[in-house]
């Protein structure tokens, strides 16, 4: 202690431990915060990764059915008679 005070040596010596241990304890929690933020940024890119691959894959999946429903609904027949006008065949 610099100087005599009213206060319990004891008393006066726990709380400083006490403060010594929170500043001596704050930057391992202040990393380890970064580091619990930091994971839970790259799991949640990762799971939005994800879902945008399995919606690309529905989206690709409707475009291939609107072509195939496009080429199904064509008709032919007609396409052929008319082919047939042209060539004179």
């Amino acid at each position: 202690m610099a100087f005599p005070t009213a206060v319990n040596d004891q008393i006066t010596d726990s709380v400083t431990q006490a403060n010594v241990n929170v500043l001596g304890d704050a930057p391992a929690v202040a990393l380890a915060n970064l580091y619990q933020a930091t994971a839970q940024a790259l799991a949640n890119a990762a799971h939005n990764a994800t879902n945008n691959q399995q919606q690309s894959y529905v989206t690709a999946q409707a475009a291939t059915t609107q072509g195939v429903a496009t080429l199904y609904s064509i008709d032919t027949a007609s396409t052929g008679m008319a082919t047939k006008d042209i060539l004179g065949a």
